[in-house]
């Protein structure tokens, strides 16, 4: 039987890393809006002998969603692994200024696109035995400026303990994983001119959260 990780956000930073490091064990599913990242990911993952199937989808339109979930169910018969690391980071801004369109899509992609896929893939991965859901904490709660992220994000991981609690027993296995501070384009918004040389090397980290898998 094919080992399938779907993998949402899968074209850049931590998700098109991870992804490729999990290519020698698994049928890699990759999901993101960016069709040349993915491209990208792909050549990286056959030139290592590996398959993936790309699905260039916007984890926020429901009804590609629905589809997605279906046609793993159709063709594989559900999920051994899935790694969340679709994430939208809205400009820093004082919490007294934050925009309503920055905050929509904060929500609509870190909160909203969470709990739908959650909905739709936990029986993906209750068709397989010892099936994981992971997830990156990236804890900015309460700090000044990050208002749209800080708070998005936060909610998200709440739901996600929630559903590790409520998994514990019975699965599937719900992980949370702490990323190193690493240069992706995510925090060059958060920290721009950063010295990128004190950051982890962005594949190490990769590689180092897959091997805790």
């Amino acid at each position: 039987m094919t080992r399938l990780a779907l993998v949402t956000g899968a074209s850049r930073g931590l998700g098109t890393v991870m992804a490729e490091a999990l290519a020698p064990d698994f049928h890699i599913l990759a999901v993101a809006r960016t069709i040349g990242g993915l491209e990208d990911l792909d050549d990286r993952i056959k030139a290592r002998g590996g398959a993936a199937t790309l699905a260039p989808l916007d984890v926020t339109d429901d009804g590609a969603m629905q589809h997605l979930c279906r046609s793993v169910h159709d063709r594989w018969g559900g999920l051994d692994l899935w790694v969340h690391t679709a994430i939208h980071a809205a400009p820093l801004t004082p919490a007294n200024m934050v925009e309503g369109k920055a905050w929509d899509n904060s929500v609509a992609v870190n909160i909203e696109a969470t709990r739908r896929l959650i909905t739709y893939v936990a029986p993906l991965l209750q068709a397989r035995e010892g099936a994981r859901a992971v997830f990156l904490d990236d804890d900015r709660a309460g700090q000044a400026f990050f208002g749209c992220y800080g708070v998005t994000k936060a909610a998200q991981m709440a739901l996600v303990r929630c559903w590790q609690a409520e998994t514990r027993r019975h699965g599937p296995q719900v992980i949370v994983l702490q990323p190193e501070p690493v240069a992706t384009a995510l925090r060059a918004r958060f920290f721009p001119g950063e010295d990128k040389s004190r950051l982890t090397d962005l594949r190490a980290e990769g590689a180092r959260l897959v091997a805790q898998l």
